[in-house]
Parts: C-alpha cells; sequence; structure tokens
C-alpha cells in the first residue's frame, strides 16, 4: 500500500468521529501547549538572569577567603583561612593582564541626611569597583585613589537612595552621616536596577577601609578584578593563584571566574526550566492515555473492516501501519493546536506583563511537535498490534 493511500486512510477514519477525535486531539494539545507556555517563560526567565549577569562586565574574577572543597565550607565563613586583605588587593593590581581590582565589604546600615534616615545596603569598594563590574558614575566622580588605609571619608550614592534623601535636590557636597562618621557625597551612580534580590541603586559606597571599621570586620569578604581582553581566564587564575600562594603559604582561598559563575547559574536554570516543562508533560500524558482509549475502542468497532482487509491480501504489517498512522496522525494534529495555543499565549503573557521574560525558541516547538507524534506512535502501538493479530475469519464473522 503506497503511503498516501495510508494517509487517506487513516484521515479518514479520524474524521468518521469528529467528535471523539476531537477530544483526543484537544487532550493532547493542551499538554503541548501547557509545555510551550512553561518553556518558555523558563527560557524567558534564563536569557534574562544570564543578561543581567553579563551587565556586570565579561571579564571578572572574584576570589573568597577560605577555600571551598573536600575539608572547607561555602566561601566567606569562619574558619582558620587567613583573611584577605587590602595589602592582597594591591598585590594583585601588580600582576600582569590585570587591568583593576577592588576589595569589597558590606553590610546593612542607617544612612542619616536632611533630616531623614535609610537603613540599606552601604558598600565598602575600592576605587576602581565601578570600572571592574562595569558601572558608570552620572553626576560627581567615583571615590579617588586615596591612600588604602585611611582614604578620606567621601560616599557615592544610588540613585535610588540619593532621592529617598535628597528628593529633587542636588547631593554633591552634602554631608551623609554612615554610622558615627559623616560622609561628603561626591557622585550619583547611573541606574543599574536589581540584580539577584540586590538592589545596587539603593546602595551607598564606601572606601574599604571604612567599610572595614563601619562593620567591625579584620578582613574582605571578597577581591574583584577584572582582566585585559583576548587574555585566557586560565592564565590570569594561575598568576592570581601563585600571587596569593606566595603571600599566605597556602591555597586558602576561592578564586571564581565569570565563566564559572555563569556556567553554574545556566546549569541551575537549565534544570528549573526542565523542571517546568515536566510539570505540563503530565498533561501529554494524559493525552496519551486519551490515544490509547480511542484507538482501542476503534479496533472494536472496525472489527469487521480489519478481517476484510485481510482477506483481500492485506498484510498484518500493513494493518498495523493503518491504526499507528491514526494514532500519529491525531497526535500530530494536535500537537500543531498545541503548538499554536501555547505560542500565542506566551505572546499574549509578554505583551500585557512586559517586566515578564517570555522566549519560544524554536528548538522547543520542533521538540514539542516531535514529543507529540513519539507519544502518539507509544500510545498506538498497543491497539495497533491487538488489530494486526486479529483472525481474519473470527474478525469477518463479528458483528
Amino acid at each position: 500500500m503506497r503511503w498516501i493511500d495510508f494517509l487517506h486512510l487513516a484521515l479518514r477514519s479520524v474524521t468518521a468521529h469528529r467528535m471523539r477525535s476531537g477530544l483526543t486531539l484537544g487532550g493532547i494539545a493542551v499538554g503541548i501547549a501547557a509545555v510551550i507556555l512553561l518553556t518558555s517563560i523558563g527560557e524567558g526567565l534564563h536569557r534574562f538572569v544570564l543578561q543581567e549577569f553579563g551587565q556586570f562586565g565579561t571579564n571578572v574574577i572574584e576570589i573568597n577567603p577560605g577555600r571551598q572543597g573536600a575539608r572547607g565550607g561555602p566561601p566567606g565563613l569562619p574558619s582558620t583561612a587567613r583573611d584577605l586583605t587590602l595589602d592582597d588587593v594591591t598585590a594583585l593590581a601588580r600582576l600582569p593582564h590585570v587591568r583593576h581590582v577592588t576589595g569589597n565589604v558590606n553590610g546593612n546600615a542607617e544612612v542619616r541626611a536632611n533630616g531623614r534616615v535609610r537603613r540599606t545596603m552601604v558598600l565598602g569598594v575600592g576605587p576602581d569597583m565601578h570600572a571592574v563590574y562595569a558601572m558608570r558614575v552620572r553626576v560627581g566622580q567615583f571615590l579617588p585613589p586615596d591612600d588604602s588605609s585611611s582614604p578620606r571619608a567621601f560616599v557615592v550614592l544610588g540613585p535610588k537612595l540619593k532621592r529617598e534623601l535628597f528628593d529633587a535636590g542636588n547631593a554633591l557636597g552634602e554631608r551623609v552621616q554612615i554610622g558615627d562618621e559623616r560622609y561628603r557625597v561626591i557622585g550619583i551612580m547611573e541606574e543599574k536596577g536589581q540584580f539577584l534580590g540586590i538592589d545596587l541603586d539603593d546602595t551607598a559606597f564606601i572606601p574599604t577601609a571604612r567599610g572595614l571599621a563601619l562593620f567591625n570586620r579584620d578582613g574582605l569578604m571578597e577581591i574583584g578584578l577584572d582582566y585585559e581582553e583576548n587574555v585566557p581566564a586560565a592564565r590570569v587564575v594561575e598568576l592570581v593563584k601563585r600571587s596569593l600562594i606566595a603571600r599566605h603559604g597556602r591555597e586558602d582561598f576561592t578564586i571564581r571566574t565569570q565563566e564559572d559563575m555563569l556556567a553554574t547559574l545556566s546549569n541551575i536554570l537549565d534544570i528549573l526550566t526542565a523542571a517546568v516543562g515536566a510539570l505540563g508533560g503530565i498533561s501529554l500524558l494524559v493525552g496519551g492515555v486519551g490515544i490509547v482509549t480511542i484507538m482501542t475502542i476503534a479496533v472494536a468497532e472496525r472489527t469487521n473492516e480489519i478481517g476484510l482487509l485481510v482477506a483481500l491480501g492485506a498484510r498484518r504489517r500493513t494493518i498495523l501501519g493503518l491504526f499507528l498512522g491514526e494514532a500519529v496522525v491525531l497526535a500530530a494534529a494536535g500537537g500543531v493546536v498545541g503548538l499554536a495555543v501555547g505560542a500565542g499565549l506566551a505572546h499574549l503573557l509578554g505583551l500585557m506583563l512586559p517586566d515578564l521574560p517570555v522566549s519560544t525558541p524554536w528548538s522547543f516547538v520542533v521538540a514539542a511537535e516531535l514529543l507529540a507524534i513519539s507519544i502518539g506512535l507509544a500510545a498506538g502501538v498497543l491497539p495497533a498490534r491487538r488489530a494486526a493479530r486479529l483472525d481474519p475469519v473470527e474478525a469477518l464473522r463479528a458483528e
């Protein structure tokens, strides 16, 4: 039998029972639409987070105190490891290929100015922090390169913090009290937005040494640096490692490159996207059960037809192909409808909620349709085998 005849008979059988076929097709369509919609949201979130992460520079390396491994815990927890210091920052700044270095410490503190008080994030950073993390100053300047051990009491405000304290007025030159010390405002940062729950616009930036004193810390929480373009990250990591081991006497620190952080974040988001898609896949299983049920009923109803086909010389594999073809047609049609509905809902959701990142890659569309066809094949196997094994004489006798 030619493939065109296979298709013709399968379509005829599907359209002969439109209500029943429509319900089965709807089960697959709902499943595919759910998978497309949920994975579109997951993929959009994936791209959004990676894009947000990348806006802080591409050639960044971070060093944390404490070695992460079999004998150590997460970086930054109390341990016997030697603290990272401002002298370490100075040493790393002299390394080849390193452009900018900043020693960082952070915490929450009350910021007082203009008769107002706001408790917010305060970052103790080096004068090159804005260059390391690709941040820009909108008004004024960033922290000057003072003596790292005794810098002047200057502060740079995030735009949101500036608005909360000074409204639309000019904040440059004004005094701000952080903790027990008074600082002079010398700059206002450009808007940067939130990143991983941290509002960088609602932040005050003060010199690292003053941050250490404010939060009563002996060592830095991390050191960040950026390196020259077209230089392998592994080469810079090796230089950093050698320098710190020479200073500390052992490897009591953890180095993470931008590539490592992006890879880890990407893996987490991939798992999240797969898990969300799997939830939609439950609906597909329900649709597969519907196909098994419908095809089993079809075999029982068309016993005479099967017997006649065999009596006329149809091979058993032809009967098998016919019923598998019907199952595939149902699943494929349901998949197409589900793709249209799912992609349409995803697009509509993106228009209604512009802040919600939604993206539907073509790879997901093709994979979803192939999945629908595969479910049709799998669900149609048992009914089709049953039809192919019918005895033609008994089938012709059946009413």
